[in-house]
């Protein structure tokens, strides 16, 4: 049995199983990727050591080690007072709040714009009683809205790969996703009743809440500076967050026991774990394989469906960036051959292999999931779950079907 076949079932194997009996896929994935690499690949356990993504890992406990300062020093609680007071007390507009921010973030050059706005929305939904679930998504949709603005890590990406061999506009590949995301977000919000929530804040109480101690006034001024310096001057988002943490903890050092217990140990080792298993695929040369064989159906509208859902579904489970570029590689021959429009076609797959960001395997929907309280997070998973498992298997085909087909 080939490399491809043995990582396919394997990796149906692992989600099998992780569903059935509940064990964290991500130590299922680490043991797929030593079993699969040296079984199969002949790789060494120093080889798949060498996969492990390092950089990741890095970022997720260094945001959540930050923002738990925030959260147990009641900073978070003082600035979601203050949202709410810009909102006039309406509580039902806050999503929408999130959304717009975590879209503004990211369209600056913050990568992780979903790692700051989702420790403020969580705890806001949870205080007001707006749905968790919706208010976390509405975050990773607003990220989603702005991710491909001209000056954003994916927009540039993008366009830096293509160079000058295929069409290319970058305010379409703005504009799209934006609108796409809106829609789905707009949906979402009304499914789950976003516009039914009535709440409002006593203006007294909010001032009164709204009074904020030096230390956590110096705690916020750490999270404004992690914003404006990954957005106004690139500062890598992982050194940045670790030297404001470290400062945080020299100012109060009592305070940086809480905070190092706010690290989401299980979230980490779940997307580490897959992420790491993605990598041996790739090895294995899984990814390239099942994209030949959509390929060679000849039907370049089917092919372009059937590799939007490749993307998505890879996506669902590794790097967006990644992927992207990977699929878009594929479909150059053919996009340069002129049966699908290039510009149409590339717009369709940012959004298919980014719309399953909200898969808990992803880092959006990871970080959404770390900043759950730890007595709500498995029914929180088990929801996010659901929706992340609706949104691949239909986001890549509405992408497909309003973007590309069309234009066909």
């Amino acid at each position: 049995m080939s490399p491809e076949v043995v990582s396919i079932i394997v990796l149906l194997v692992v989600f099998v199983v992780g569903t059935v009996r509940s064990v964290n896929l991500g130590v299922l994935g680490f043991t797929a990727a030593y079993a699969v690499a040296q079984l199969s690949l002949g790789l060494t356990a120093e080889d798949v050591v060498a996969l492990f993504p390092g950089d990741l890992f890095l970022v997720l406990v260094a945001l959540t080690l930050l923002f738990g300062f925030a959260q147990h020093n009641g900073s978070i609680e003082v600035l979601v007072t203050w949202i709410l007071r810009a909102c006039r007390g309406r509580v039902a507009l806050a999503p929408w709040v999130f959304f717009l921010l975590a879209a503004v973030l990211i369209a600056l050059g913050a990568l992780f714009a979903v790692a700051i706005v989702a420790p403020l929305a969580l705890p806001f939904a949870r205080r007001y009683g707006l749905d968790q679930l919706m208010t976390g998504m509405m975050v990773v949709h607003g990220a989603l809205a702005g991710a491909f603005s001209p000056i954003s890590v994916y927009g540039v990406t993008i366009a830096g790969f293509l160079g000058d061999d295929v069409p290319f506009s970058p305010l379409a590949l703005f504009l799209v996703p934006l609108v796409f995301n809106v829609a789905v977000a707009a949906v979402l919000y009304g499914v789950r009743g976003g516009w039914r929530a009535t709440g409002r804040v006593d203006d007294d109480e909010a001032r009164a809440s709204a009074r904020a101690t030096p230390y956590q006034l110096l705690t916020l001024g750490a999270l404004l500076v992690l914003a404006v310096g990954t957005t106004a001057f690139g500062l890598d988002i992982t050194a940045l967050a670790l030297v404001l943490a470290t400062a945080l903890a020299l100012a109060r050092p009592g305070a940086a026991k809480q905070a190092l217990g706010s690290v989401s140990w299980s979230v980490v080792v779940l997307v580490t774990g897959m992420v790491t298993y993605i990598e041996v695929l790739q090895l294995a040369g899984t990814v390239e394989f099942v994209s030949d064989g959509i390929i060679a159906l000849g039907v370049p509208l089917v092919a372009a469906l059937l590799l939007y859902y490749l993307a998505g579904v890879t996506s669902a489970m590794a790097s967006s960036v990644g992927i992207i570029s990977v699929a878009i590689a594929l479909a150059v021959p053919f996009l340069q051959a002129g049966d699908l429009d290039p510009v149409l076609f590339v717009v369709g797959l940012a959004i298919a292999s980014t719309i399953v960001d909200v898969s808990p395997f992803s880092t959006n929907g990871a970080l959404v999931l770390a900043n759950v309280r730890e007595d709500e997070r498995d029914a929180y998973y088990r929801r996010l779950l659901g929706y992340a498992g609706v949104v691949v298997a239909v986001g890549p085909g509405l992408a497909w079907a309003t973007v590309l087909a069309p234009g066909w």
